[in-house]
């Protein structure tokens, strides 16, 4: 098969964990007979500095004919501590999920079985743990109108959601739990929000055309105290925007590091694979970033978008491998040696 692939590296660490992915990916072509074309572009800090854009015309124009993009991370100090930056990296975010109509984010949270004791919380809390978040993604109130009143002295962000936005994002949902456990959980803030009350009477309405899955309904606060206590008692989620933000964060340290998690953002045009953590300026150039969510990253893409279920199930071995014999960067070792991250790249792609 003949893969044609957008390659957005982005800012501070991705870069380094998309040459891990792409060592893998070409190592699993190689492996099961296909045939990439890797197509680079521009996005996010690194795009303003080239040409004064986060995400140009021209990265949309490739991003466009891809197959699938696969999508670093984006983010850089001088934007984070300047509030009064006119452009950002994060605004190129916001406008390609927009422009690609990247509705549904979708982000599994699960354990290992040799980084078990890695986590924070205690191991028969955990173990188990097998959940998929999926939050919608270009509604809300990252979209909503904002601004100051009031000589600047007052701010306002709007929230707003059209049933048809919420109906697309949770029939996504309720089709995931069909396939797996057939249990569904809508998160929102009903008893406050009125798109909150939207939300769960869409959700509601469209229960009959899913008579196998069993739907619960929970506060957003709520929630975020049951995946610290029982986060096995969960399987499939659907939230709005800025709760699914927030939830997915606290989801990814359950696993242990939020290197290790990857993500899909299914879209209308594309879809696009991401690992779930930032660009780490911090780490950027020093090889010690952990690539394995981007690793895991490309094998949902392999899955997902290319219905190569094989390839898929070999990333994700090789991977499990890696991290049974502490094949691992420095975020995982411990007192045990630590691997460079483009060491544990080398030693997937050879293993696979």
């Amino acid at each position: 098969m003949k893969l044609n692939i957008a390659l957005l590296a982005g800012d501070g660490i991705g870069p380094e964990v998309i040459d891990q992915a792409v060592k893998v990916s070409n190592a699993i072509a190689q492996k099961f007979g296909h045939e990439i074309t890797w197509t680079p572009a521009l996005t996010g800090a690194a795009a303003i500095d080239a040409v004064g854009e986060p995400y140009p015309d021209e990265t949309h124009e490739i991003c466009m004919k891809a197959d699938a993009v696969l999508f670093g991370a984006i983010g850089h100090p001088k934007y984070d501590n300047d509030p009064s930056a006119k452009v950002r990296p994060e605004q190129g975010l916001l406008k390609m999920r927009k422009k690609l109509g990247l509705f549904a984010n979708v982000r599994p949270t699960f354990t290992f079985p040799s980084l078990i004791d890695n986590s924070p919380l205690k191991r028969e809390r955990i173990e188990g743990t097998d959940l998929v978040f999926l939050r919608e993604l270009t509604g809300g109130i990252y979209f909503g109108e904002k601004g100051r009143r009031d000589e600047g002295e007052t701010a306002y962000d709007n929230c707003v959601y059209t049933r048809e936005e919420v109906k697309r994002l949770a029939k996504k949902g309720f089709e995931l739990a069909m396939t797996r456990s057939k249990k569904l959980c809508c998160v929102d803030k009903a008893n406050v929000l009125e798109t909150s009350r939207l939300w769960r009477e869409t959700v509601q309405a469209m229960e009959k055309d899913y008579p196998e899955v069993k739907v619960s309904y929970e506060f957003v606060d709520a929630v975020a105290m049951r995946l610290v206590q029982w986060p096995n008692s969960y399987d499939v989620l659907i939230t709005e925007n800025l709760f699914g933000d927030i939830l997915t964060d606290e989801a990814s340290v359950i696993s242990g590091s939020m290197g290790l998690m990857p993500s899909a953002s299914v879209g209308e045009h594309t879809s696009l694979y991401e690992p779930i953590h930032g660009s780490y300026p911090q780490a950027t150039g020093l090889d010690i970033a952990n690539p394995l969510a981007t690793v895991l990253s490309a094998a949902m893409m392999f899955e997902d978008a290319f219905g190569l279920i094989e390839e898929a199930k070999a990333i994700r071995a090789v991977v499990d491998k890696s991290l049974a014999e502490g094949i691992v960067t420095e975020d995982l070792a411990g007192k045990n040696k630590a691997y460079k991250t483009s060491e544990v790249g080398d030693w997937l792609a050879s293993h696979v």
